[in-house]
C-alpha cells in the first residue's frame, strides 16, 4: 500500500510538474533568471516534500503547485505587459567593462569579483581586459564580449521596442523623433 501511494504521488507530482513548466512556456535553462531559478526549486521542493511526508496528500500538492505556478504566470504577464516592471522583476543588462576599462561600480552592483569576471571572459576567449571593447552582464549571470578585433566597432542601439520609441537611445546618437 505504501509503494502504491509512493508511486500515486510521484506520478502525479511528475504529471503537474511537467504541465506547469509547458504552460510557463521556459525555453532554454541558460536563460533562466535568478527568480525562474528559485521558483524552479521551489516546485521541485513540493513535489519532494509531497513524496515524503505522509501529512501530504495529493490535493495539498496540486494546490501548491498551480497556485505558484499562478504567481509565476503573473509575474510573466506583468513582465511582459509593463514594460516599467522588467528592471526590477527581470533585471537588466549591465556594461562591466568599456573601451578596455573596468568599471568596478558595476561590478560591485552585480556582486562580480575579478576571479570570476577573469573566469567569464575566458569562457569567450578573452585573456586580457585591454583586449575587450565592451562587456555586457547579462541578466543570467552570462557575459556577452565584444573583442576590439571584432568587426563592430560600438553596440547596436535599439531604438524602438515593444512598438515604441525609446527617448534615451535617441538622445544617446543625438537624433530625434523626426530623424
Amino acid at each position: 500500500m505504501v509503494w502504491f501511494e509512493l508511486f500515486f504521488k510521484t506520478s502525479v507530482g511528475f504529471i503537474l510538474l511537467l504541465f506547469v513548466t509547458k504552460v510557463l512556456g521556459k525555453t532554454q535553462i541558460r536563460q533562466l533568471t535568478a527568480f525562474d531559478f528559485i521558483s524552479a526549486l521551489i516546485l521541485g521542493e513540493f513535489i519532494g516534500n509531497a513524496l515524503y511526508d505522509p501529512e501530504t496528500n495529493v490535493l495539498k500538492v496540486t494546490f501548491a503547485l498551480f497556485t505558484w505556478g499562478g504567481l509565476m504566470m503573473i509575474v510573466e504577464i506583468i513582465t511582459q505587459k509593463y514594460k516599467g516592471t522588467r528592471h526590477f522583476l527581470e533585471g537588466k543588462p549591465d556594461i562591466i567593462i568599456e573601451n578596455g576599462k573596468l568599471n568596478r561600480e558595476m561590478m560591485k552592483r552585480n556582486h562580480l569579483d575579478f576571479n570570476q569576471l577573469q573566469h567569464l571572459l575566458r569562457m569567450k576567449d578573452v585573456f586580457q581586459i585591454k583586449d575587450v571593447n565592451v562587456a555586457i552582464i547579462e541578466t543570467d549571470g552570462t557575459i556577452s564580449v565584444l573583442k576590439k578585433t571584432d568587426q563592430l566597432k560600438a553596440l547596436p542601439v535599439n531604438l524602438i521596442n515593444d512598438g515604441e520609441i525609446i527617448q534615451n537611445n535617441l538622445r544617446m546618437i543625438g537624433q530625434d523623433e523626426a530623424w
